[in-house]
């Protein structure tokens, strides 16, 4: 089905309390390091990719949950300020998920993390009723792998999002528990837009390239696939037709949620009425922008100054 965002989107993903340290080039045990930055900021690939998509100027409404916490009030309150419904946000009775992010100079990072209050939703497939779709016309599903209760059901979900009318689409991210193909496998014939970066679609798809491994998907009932490529931008895949976009320049200080902004944009493209050529810089932008600081969403730009950016920036 065509891929409707006029109504905003609806998105289920994880919402984490980030501590980010860097840079971190080696951890020794038993000694002390001293590192320049011990920051605090919101994460979550739900979160990541609405707080984008809010501030690209696209009505979202985030379901999760936090704890009973102050990590949980933090990360309510970054998503508030951003634009974001978060009136479908539960409060579980675990501790807010959260991540210790240790970078290095090169930005790269690693990630020690606790699911926390994402263990106590979505327990069951959701249901897509009146009250909860409202306007919206799009439901994302950001990251399955990090949502412990949404897994052994994620196929159903999107099957009921589809059959209550709206399209959809999926970002896959990293598998800890290593079972891949056995969790979103039954997504993929529900998913008219797939985001999965390089790696991912290698591990799932057991395809070396990434047109293989689009080809892959989209034989499994995946209209559009977009490969994510890091510093050298994306490659859709939409039918027949294919194309790769490079992305811009920027000094990368971190990549933690790159990707799920990079998705945020993307959509946010699409919202605007854009053909999947330019969605796709809108994509790379927002992904450049998140890697230009400490922090998955601190270097976002409002609407007008991220459209700025796109017109004066430089590609890589």
């Amino acid at each position: 089905m065509p891929v409707d965002l006029s109504g905003g989107v609806l998105c289920s993903g994880n919402i984490v309390y980030d501590i980010v340290v860097s840079p971190v080039e080696e951890i020794r045990w038993d000694a002390t390091t001293w590192v320049d930055n011990i920051e605090p900021h919101v994460g979550g690939n739900g979160a990541n990719t609405s707080i984008t998509l809010a501030k690209l100027k696209v009505p979202v409404r985030l379901l999760g949950a936090v704890g009973p916490d102050d990590f949980g009030r933090f990360t309510m309150d970054a998503l508030r300020h951003a634009g974001c419904d978060t009136s479908r946000i539960t409060k579980a009775s675990l501790p807010t998920a959260t991540s210790v992010v240790l970078v290095n100079q090169a930005g790269v990072r690693s990630f020690q993390h606790r699911p926390g209050a994402s263990r106590e939703v979505f327990l069951a497939p959701i249901p897509f009723h009146a009250d909860l779709v409202g306007k919206h016309k799009h439901y994302h599903l950001a990251n399955i792998f990090g949502l412990p209760g949404l897994r052994p059901h994620g196929g159903e979900t999107l099957r009921r999002a589809r059959s209550a009318g709206l399209s959809t689409s999926l970002d896959t991210g990293w598998d800890a528990k290593g079972e891949w193909l056995t969790v979103l496998g039954p997504c993929l014939p529900h998913l008219d837009l797939l985001f999965v970066n390089e790696s991912e679609a290698r591990i799932l798809s057991g395809q070396p390239v990434p047109a293989a491994a689009a080809a892959f998907f989209q034989d499994h009932g995946v209209e559009t696939v977009v490969v994510k490529l890091g510093s050298k931008g994306c490659a859709v895949f939409n039918g027949p037709t294919h194309f790769r976009i490079p992305t811009f320049k920027v000094n990368v200080l971190d990549t933690t949620g790159a990707g799920d902004c990079f998705a945020g944009g993307f959509l946010a493209g699409l919202h605007a009425g854009l053909d999947w050529m330019d969605a796709a810089r809108w994509g790379n932008a927002a992904g450049a922008l998140s890697a230009s600081q400490l922090g998955s969403t601190t270097g976002l730009l409002a609407q007008n100054e991220f459209l700025q950016f796109l017109l004066t920036a430089e590609l890589l």
